[in-house]
This record gives structure tokens, C-alpha cells and sequence, in this order.
């Protein structure tokens, strides 16, 4: 699943990491909190795209621009917090 894309969209308050594959939207929705941390709120893959690893991808993004921009990032969702959990590589990214 490496050709998977990802994108980030980020605004002054919160974003979302988001990939198109096959015409099917998956998201990971954030909030800020402070200036060094990001909560992770939510994470939406359809259906069509269950299996695929795309969710992975999508919070493997988070963990790449946490440890490149300084961040942590606090996983509310559960989807987020399982996969991070289960990922011993990301720890240094979470808080």
C-alpha cells in the first residue's frame, strides 16, 4: 500500500489527513492543542477500503509530521490510539 497518497489539510485550529483511493474518501480529523500537540479525534475509512491499510497510512502521516515539525500527538480516537498502541516504532510521537 505504498502508493497510497496522503494529503494534509491544516487550518489554525485543527485539520484533517485525507486520501482518495479508488474515488473513496478516508480521513483522520485533528485538533491543536497548544502550539505542540495535536489531538486526534477521528478517523473514517468507507467500507471499500477496509483491509487496505489505508487508516494506518493515515496516522503513519501524523507520526512523520510530528517527529519532523516538533509535535505529539494525543489519540482520542480509538481507531488512532489502537494503531499507535500496537506500533512500539511511534511511541516517541505520542504523548
Amino acid at each position: 500500500m505504498s502508493d497510497i497518497q496522503i494529503v494534509r489539510e491544516d487550518g489554525p485550529t485543527g485539520g484533517r489527513y485525507v486520501s482518495i483511493v479508488d474515488g473513496h474518501e478516508a480521513e483522520m480529523t485533528y485538533s491543536r492543542a497548544g502550539a505542540t500537540r495535536i489531538i486526534i479525534d477521528h478517523t473514517g475509512v468507507p467500507e471499500a477500503l477496509k483491509g487496505q491499510g489505508v487508516g494506518k497510512k493515515l496516522v503513519e502521516a501524523a507520526v512523520k509530521d510530528a517527529r519532523a515539525e516538533g509535535f505529539k500527538i494525543i489519540p482520542l480516537c480509538p481507531f488512532a490510539k489502537a494503531t499507535l498502541d500496537k506500533t512500539p516504532e511511534w511511541q516517541d510521537a505520542v504523548q
